[in-house]
């Protein structure tokens, strides 16, 4: 059976961002619930250690989003698991929050905080290794591969970025990207061609991942314009082919970059007037554990003064 409830506040997505907003919510008071699809925590989830996060020198990542959830808790945080299907403003202002299950949940305000993800190679080994020297992200994971070669895979900013910082860390790396040339800015590329520590490996897509149960140890790859297979020797790649943000969540009219990332004002506002957006599917410079909750602290301040002034305009009588 089907259900629709009132809210002052819906938060989708219970990764940091939702989190944090979920613990300013009840600080403030407010009447808020909590929807995430899966466990609280998101991406933190899937994330082994956390060593940029003020206060803890090292945390396991499902060790913080169990404090994050208990700490929202404590607040008040009312916090349900349901996967939500879209978001939708009504005619006289109320979001309709649907789920896979058919419930609505309505309220004024909304904050998106359900994140995206990493778009993955889809080969055979990279599940199977996912942890254990694969990885999405070069700042969370680098310093766990010291002295080691790595691979990064991709040819955009982030790709030619991440080589060039893994190189902190690593003995040597290998960027490996599908074409003869890079989409990344000229700046960056100048900075990888200058790094006697990484070589390019141009026309190769990877195919396979293979590994021992300690990590990875493998490569297969594939000449994209002959298809001969070779193999490459590495400790870890790491994955940079494009990032998906869970924008297509709204069903309004809502102002984006070419990428679908959400764009928001000062206040994390985005075009639609009481709809919020923080986290990683905001339009931003970088997408790390601080920024999540800095965007879900302003968003959450803000709609308080948002709703006050909700509250005080006048009833417009249906013509």
């Amino acid at each position: 059976m089907t259900s629709s409830s009132q809210h002052d506040l819906i938060i989708v997505g219970g990764g940091p961002a939702g989190l944090c907003a979920a613990m300013y919510a009840g600080r403030g008071m407010l009447d808020s619930v909590l929807l995430e699809r899966g466990l609280p925590g998101g991406e933190l989830l899937n994330t082994d250690l956390v060593e940029d996060y003020p206060g803890f020198e090292s945390i396991l990542g499902r060790d913080l989003a169990q404090k994050m959830a208990d700490h929202a808790k404590k607040f008040g945080a009312d916090i349900r698991q349901e996967n939500v299907e879209s978001i939708e403003k009504r005619a006289d202002g109320i979001f309709d929050v649907t789920t896979t299950r058919g419930d609505h949940f309505l309220a004024p305000a909304v904050i998106l905080s359900a994140g995206g993800a990493p778009v993955k190679l889809e080969v055979p080994g990279e599940q199977e290794y996912a942890g254990r020297g694969v990885s999405y992200c070069a700042v969370c994971d680098g310093a766990f591969f010291k002295d080691e070669v790595l691979a990064v895979v991709g040819g955009g900013d982030a790709a030619v970025e991440e080589a060039d910082y893994l190189t902190k860390y690593a003995s040597k790396v290998y960027i490996i990207h599908r074409r003869d040339e890079f989409r990344a800015s000229k700046l960056l590329q100048k900075r990888l061609f200058a790094n006697p520590k990484i070589e390019v490996i141009w026309n190769k897509v990877v195919t396979e991942i293979k590994g021992q149960p300690a990590g990875v140890t493998e490569l297969v790859l594939e000449d994209t314009a002959t298809g001969d297979a070779s193999t490459l020797p590495v400790g870890g790649v790491f994955v940079f082919i494009g990032f998906t943000p869970n924008s297509w969540l709204i069903k309004d009219h809502y102002e984006h970059d070419a990428s679908g990332y959400v764009i928001t004002d000062s206040t994390m506002q985005t075009s639609v007037p009481g709809l919020y957006a923080a986290g990683d599917l905001r339009v931003q410079v970088t997408r790390q554990i601080t920024t999540a909750v800095g965007d879900a602290t302003t968003a959450v301040i803000a709609i308080e003064k948002y709703l006050k002034e909700r509250a005080q305009e006048p009833v417009r009588e249906p013509a």
